[in-house]
């Protein structure tokens, strides 16, 4: 089948899209508004961005109404009404169910730490504090956010990081089966991501 995207309703073009950009990695952005209400919300819309700086980006989509989601109204810089950091915690096979919990919409200033069990714990340099819980933590702060569309992409750099004491070796090697991160899939549709892995040998690669 040959697709022109222009020729989908938008519905139809989502329903593909997250049917095939699959399993997406998913950001459980922690942030806080100015008068200091914390708020909690995934994004699978996520990925790493480069590491000269280290910088990690998730785009927000608009509520229903077309208003900004909580999230990008206080990940805005101060100078838009926002306080210009927040904290990206992986989201992780221990907690997926209070993940998905998160994403419920809440009136603004109400805190999804207030529904869901999870619990906070200050970050190192951002006001933000990230989730107890979560074995990554990737402290930012805002660098651009660029808008696509009805869509915002929240570029931001780390300045911190939190990696879990057991998960990483002296090398700086990632235990990923430890890690238990998990992906999205299409729907409401989740996946594991450590038995699936396998090694492509450096060299070996054209011959497969």
């Amino acid at each position: 089948m040959e697709i022109t995207p222009e020729s989908l309703d938008p519905s139809l073009r989502y329903k593909l899209l997250i049917g095939t950009v699959v399993p997406r990695p998913i950001a459980f952005v922690s942030s806080i508004s100015p008068t200091g209400k914390t708020n909690l919300a995934p994004f699978s819309y996520f990925n790493a961005v480069g590491h000269k700086p280290l910088a990690l980006a998730f785009s927000v989509a608009p509520k229903p109404d077309g208003s900004e989601k909580d999230t990008l109204r206080n990940v805005r810089p101060v100078s838009e009404g926002g306080t210009g950091e927040y904290v990206i915690n992986l989201a992780v096979e221990p907690y997926i169910r209070q993940v998905a919990e998160a994403s419920e919409p809440l009136p603004y200033g109400e805190s999804e730490f207030d529904h869901i069990d999870l619990t906070t714990v200050s970050s190192q340099v951002v006001k933000v504090p990230r989730v107890a819980e979560s074995p990554v933590a990737f402290e930012c702060r805002t660098m651009q956010i660029v808008p696509i569309g009805t869509f915002n992409l929240v570029i931001g750099e780390v300045i911190h990081w939190f990696v879990r004491d057991d998960l990483i070796d002296e090398n700086y090697r990632v235990n990923t089966q430890k890690l238990a991160p998990i992906g999205r899939m299409a729907g409401n549709n989740y996946c594991h991501t450590d038995d699936r892995q396998f090694t492509i040998p450096n060299g070996q690669s054209k011959s497969l």
